[in-house]
């Protein structure tokens, strides 16, 4: 019998990264994120930033499209930045003082450590989770991480009914508009076409519910899955490699002494 290609619309990625399973790159974003939660200060942040550049590359991400998906953080790091160096808590010698407006050595600091620490967590985040795929993440979840089928399979459902949002706005719109009723106020018209979308998702809902429990999402035995979960070599080479960034970034801050952990008494005055 010979095998159908079936065009999903998304595109093809070929990095190394991009066919590893979803619960692998999940856990990569934590383990990358989470640790570099506790500490903000430049070196650790800047360190494990070169350290994601490979896994970046690897990702199967065309130039065009990474751009693209991390725009916000090119523009949030910044401007995190920016308020912080303002409004920070003044350490050392002050340059700028004005109203509440304080900038100083400390503030200055304290913003670069989280304009790059922005782009640390976030980065590699945005890269892995481009390329998961909902289904094989509902899949991983519920076989691997065992959490609840009826919860996992329920969820997945309802994010596959979010790409119909968009089409329903669209012909919410063009129906108005052929009945005459779209020259109204825009917040009127707004908050009348948020209603209606509102009405149209619980309607899809609970029709989307009933089918499931007819064909036995609900029933008390045990599931069967078309698609049975694997866990391969490449993965775990993921996992660990989501282990060391965040591992080498901290114990460099700590032996240069730059470690600056979130809940000590002066984060800025360090």
């Amino acid at each position: 019998m010979t095998d159908l290609a079936i065009d999903t619309g998304r595109p093809v990625r070929t990095g190394p990264v991009a066919p590893r399973s979803a619960l692998a790159k999940l856990a990569t974003a934590l383990l990358i994120s989470i640790p570099l939660i506790l500490t903000i200060d430049v070196l650790s942040a800047a360190v494990a930033l070169v350290l994601e550049i490979p896994l970046l590359l690897l990702a199967g991400l065309r130039a065009r499209e990474f751009w693209m998906r991390t725009a916000v953080l090119w523009i949030a790091a910044p401007l995190s930045a920016v308020t912080i160096a303002l409004y920070g808590q003044a350490s050392g010698t002050v340059y700028v003082e004005w109203l509440v407006v304080h900038v100083s050595d400390g503030s200055l600091t304290l913003a670069a450590a989280t304009a790059v620490r922005v782009l640390a967590i976030g980065l590699p985040a945005v890269a892995l989770f481009i390329t998961v795929d909902p289904t094989e993440l509902a899949d991983d979840l519920a076989q691997r991480v065992r959490l609840p089928a009826r919860f996992v399979v329920g969820a997945l459902a309802g994010m596959r009914m979010l790409g119909l949002l968009a089409d329903d706005w669209r012909a919410l719109t063009l129906a108005r508009r052929a009945r005459g009723v779209a020259d109204q106020g825009r917040i009127r018209r707004g908050v009348g076409m948020a209603f209606a979308l509102f009405v149209l998702a619980v309607r899809r809902g609970s029709s989307l519910a009933t089918a499931m429990e007819a064909r036995g999402f609900g029933a008390p035995a045990k599931r069967t899955w078309a698609r049975p979960s694997q866990w391969e070599r490449g993965d775990t080479v993921l996992v660990l490699v989501g282990m060391l960034i965040p591992a080498a970034a901290l114990t460099t801050a700590v032996v240069f002494g730059t470690w600056n952990f979130i809940l000590g008494p002066s984060v800025a005055g360090q």
